[in-house]
């Protein structure tokens, strides 16, 4: 009959015994529980893992022997089983380390069962047995808060899980301190908790000369939430003007920079001095990535660009250069927020609600439009570059903003137009009246449904008269009419008033400079 230890003591090769810990694992962004049984019966020596899992579990039986001897303890000799449920969801990473090694030590009698007791155990050994980081901390904190489970983590991975309120930490360094810590032989540390923390740009608007159209329209995308493009020559400040958008945005609220950061811990791309994202994330990927690596991918599906992007920008430098398929990969995110990726073995959905700023030539010298050099692509060339975008994906991009070459004057001159800090609070306001709008930060003007455009922008006589003959002379798509009234009621937000006038309505009509006719 199998029998649980109850207390420290000596190992008796001729007893079944059968000893668990608990950990998680995470699919996704999210943390689910995972049983480790370890059982030891005479026989043969052997070591069996089973359950589901990947190659670096299965390695971590040869972890596991050399941590436990060289920690100071002996490895069991007899027939091992470890089994980790639920069996049927695959199990991939290094963090099963040391519940397996607490659940060996508990049934070689080092640990007490009773001791494990309400522990939830992540961490990678290594083979002198000091333990390591491992990634997806932050969604596993919030499973244990929420099961009621105290959190043993590396030491590294302290800070991380400090971020949930409410929740025991046991950091400890080694096998041998966890050890000690669960046995009570020495005191658990205190990780000190903080979500303060000012925000500091290295850039500002004012270090743009001119472009004060572009700089109008990034208002706007900020203050709404719109997408943004930018049409201009080499040269002519695009890539400044999108990386300054981050310094008029509204600083992250602490439920924001904790959505954000468990997407960057299920990446592994936090760090121990920097285990909460304080600044809403900016990522620009090179034209040359995959629709994996921009979306998300892989056998156990990782998070791509535009999760990382989450509550943030996505800059999109050299539109056209992007892969076709990788750019149509970005109309589910767009539209809705998130993204799903279906493997045989699993479905994860990750958000990824973003800005997206991007920025193409004109043309593929770069040149068409410009007054001071002359383009040296034909109409047919012209064409044939800007339809390497397709149609619904610049119907998904609410501002179309051409930016021109900068003059010498203006490059020269003294005055440099606002600063960030001024145009955030018109965009700060601006939000505010959404916030009353939609009675939850997390939806703006751009995101209005079609019942709510009728109700929330509403056009007088005029007005509707207006937008008539814009659609007609620009043929425009109902997705694209939609989207000037999105515009046109976030211009008029930032003026501070509830009826949308023909002024709104004009401004917004302008900013779709590819739905006019080239030539």
């Amino acid at each position: 009959m199998r029998k649980y230890f109850k207390e420290i003591g000596p190992f008796d090769e001729t007893l079944y015994v059968l000893a668990k810990a608990y950990t998680a694992a995470v699919i996704g962004v999210e943390a689910f529980l995972v049983e480790v049984e370890v059982d030891i019966s005479y026989g043969l020596p052997g070591f069996s893992l089973v359950g589901l899992p990947d190659g670096a579990v299965k390695e971590s039986k040869e972890r596991l022997r050399a941590a436990i001897k060289n920690g100071g303890y002996d490895f069991p000799t007899q027939k091992i089983t470890v089994n980790l449920a639920p069996a049927d969801v695959k199990k991939e990473g290094t963090g099963f380390d040391l519940p397996i090694a607490a659940a060996l030590l508990a049934a070689t009698g080092v640990l007490s069962q009773e001791s494990l007791r309400g522990l939830l155990l992540i961490g990678e050994l290594s083979l002198d047995g000091q333990l390591k980081p491992a990634r997806g901390i932050l969604p596993i904190a919030l499973k244990a808060q929420k099961e009621g489970f105290s959190l043993v983590v590396p030491w590294e991975n302290a800070a991380e899980a400090a971020l949930v309120k409410d929740l025991q930490i046991i950091p400890a360094r080694s096998l041998s301190e966890m050890v000690e810590i669960i046995s009570g032989r020495k005191s658990i540390e205190k990780i000190p908790f903080s979500e303060s923390g000012e925000e500091t740009f290295l850039e500002d608007l004012t270090d743009i000369c001119g472009q004060e159209h572009a700089k109008r329209a990034l208002e706007i995308a900020a203050a709404g939430g719109h997408n943004l493009l930018f049409i201009g020559p080499p040269g002519s400040g695009k890539t400044m003007l999108a990386r300054r958008l981050p310094t008029i945005l509204p600083p992250m609220s602490y439920e924001e920079a904790l959505e954000t950061s468990r997407i960057y811990s299920v990446a592994g791309l936090l760090t121990r001095d920097r285990p909460l994202l304080k600044k809403r994330p900016f990522r620009a990927p090179h034209h040359s990535i995959s629709d994996a690596g921009l979306i998300g991918g892989g056998s156990n599906p990782r998070p791509g660009e535009v999760s990382l992007a989450h509550n943030g920008v996505l800059f999109l430098d050299e539109l056209p250069e992007f892969r076709r398929n990788v750019l149509e990969a970005l109309r589910q995110p767009l539209e809705e927020g998130l993204v799903t990726i279906a493997r045989s073995a699993v479905t994860v959905t990750y958000p990824a609600r973003f800005c997206l700023i991007a920025a193409m030539n004109p043309c593929k010298c770069g040149y068409f439009g410009d007054r001071s050099r002359p383009c040296q692509c034909s109409p047919q060339e012209v064409r044939r570059y800007r339809n390497k975008i397709s149609g619904p994906l610049l119907d998904r991009i609410d501002l179309h903003v051409e930016v021109p070459t900068v003059k010498y004057q203006e490059l020269g001159g003294e005055r440099r137009g606002e600063t960030s800090a001024t145009v955030r609070r018109r965009v700060e306001a601006a939000r505010t009246k959404q916030l009353a709008r939609f009675g939850t930060p997390k939806r703006l003007n751009a995101h209005l449904t079609s019942t709510e455009i009728t109700r929330h922008c509403y056009l007088n006589s005029e007005g509707q008269r207006l937008l008539e003959k814009a659609c007609e002379r620009l043929r425009l798509s109902a997705r694209a009419y939609h989207r000037i009234l999105k515009v046109a009621r976030t211009i008029a937000d930032l003026e501070g008033t509830d009826q949308i006038q023909i002024p709104h309505l004009l401004e917004a009509i302008q900013y779709r400079a590819l739905d006019r006719p080239l030539l």
